[in-house]
């Protein structure tokens, strides 16, 4: 079964068009070599897989192999070899630019901090997760949900295969990659750490108590943290801080990224499980937070949080305006006096309250409950004048 990501590509070939190096990252498996090898075919000298020793040894000399190519270069598991950033940078400063560059890499972090310090200006940076609703359709939204994004799980022939899959990925991810990306912490370590933040997903970041569940210190966790963020499969939503008279949440949310693997970390096998688990509110949120994300169009993306209650999970900015969204797992949302006082508080423009259900309808004054298959069409969510303005 083929998946379309038509938007993806369009982005990636309007960031090649605009820039001379675009950086495109990603977890592990989660489709970009599958989308440069639609750019640029495999077999073509200009394509560089780094796991392949026959192109590790045509870039032997790097400059020498890459400054004569014209059009679209592609070198995939580009943090295999970080030497070779000075030489793109020298190649993307050519009068004329005769090569294009499409860069990928999957230890994010580091990846970044290579490329945003050697490429300053001269690259364009795309980030990708799984398959979102908006490729696959609103149809998919539980299977997606259920088994999350990555590819080979969520068209995984049965759910046996699936959970098998995603067993997998999380023991390469920790076995065989980050040693391979110079991080020094045992795989032992490392799965009971994610399987613990799993546990806290959707809650405010910590650090003391799994620090004293796991007997080392609150700076170790929070590396272990940051290891795992760096890797895209966590999401550490930052707080939004308001000049108000109130006290503010200041730590991060944190979030398993792909509700897949939340599920398989929680030990959820199948749909009955996650239904009747007491973290199916938190997943639910999760997922519908990656899905908004990957759907409309923003400039920066929080959460906010007082310390007397009142909260929203998702802020979006979009140049001047600030958007909220609510994830709420019920068949008939209610305006709720959180979204008052952030509305009055934090003058946002709308407000989102995303549901399963299947009727778009006025909440109040600019907000609206929006159903969750909404997201299936991109920059579905806030549209037209707020309701009841």
């Amino acid at each position: 079964m083929d998946i379309a990501r038509t938007a993806l590509l369009e982005r990636i070939r309007s960031a090649l068009a605009r820039a001379p190096v675009t950086v495109l990252t990603g977890p592990r498996q989660v489709g970009k070599t599958t989308l440069a090898r639609e750019l640029l075919d495999e077999d073509s000298p200009n394509y560089f897989d780094l796991e392949d020793p026959v192109s590790l040894a045509r870039l032997e000399e790097p400059r020498t192999a890459l400054e004569s190519l014209k059009g679209l270069v592609v070198i995939d598991e580009v943090q295999r070899r970080p030497d070779l950033f000075p030489v793109l940078r020298v190649l993307a400063d050519r009068r004329g630019s005769p090569a294009r560059f499409l860069i990928l890499g999957s230890a994010s972090g580091e990846l970044l901090r290579q490329s945003a310090e050697t490429l300053a200006g001269r690259m364009e940076r795309i980030e990708i997760g799984g398959f979102a609703l908006a490729e696959l359709g609103a149809n998919a939204a539980d299977t997606l949900w259920h088994r999350g994004g990555f590819p080979r799980s969520y068209l995984a022939r049965s759910e046996r295969d699936s959970v098998a899959w995603r067993k997998q990925f999380i023991q390469t991810l920790l076995e065989r990659d980050f040693p391979q990306w110079g991080v020094r912490v045992p795989a032992v370590a490392l799965l009971r750490f994610w399987t613990m933040v799993a546990h806290y997903h959707g809650q405010i970041w910590n650090a003391a108590e799994p620090a004293r569940a796991l007997g080392v210190s609150p700076s170790t966790t929070r590396r272990y943290l940051d290891l795992l963020t760096d890797a895209l499969v966590l999401r550490q939503l930052q707080p939004w801080h308001a000049n108000l008279g109130k006290r503010q949440v200041k730590s991060p949310k944190i979030y398993v990224r792909d509700s897949g693997l939340l599920h398989h970390l929680l030990g959820l096998e199948t749909e009955k499980a996650v239904l009747s688990h007491p973290k199916l509110g938190a997943s639910w949120e999760g997922f519908v937070i990656e899905q908004v994300l990957a759907a409309e169009t923003f400039d920066e993306a929080w959460f906010w949080a007082t310390h007397q209650g009142a909260e929203i999970d998702l802020l979006l900015r979009r140049g001047d305006s600030l958007l909220g969204v609510e994830c709420k797992r019920a068949d008939a949302p209610k305006l709720t006096a959180s979204i008052r006082i952030a509305l009055d508080d934090l003058g946002l423009e709308r407000v989102a309250v995303i549901y399963p259900g299947a009727k778009r309808y006025p909440l109040g004054d600019s907000v609206e409950a929006v159903p969750l298959k909404a997201l299936a069409t991109p920059g579905s969510v806030f549209i037209g004048d707020a309701p009841g303005a």
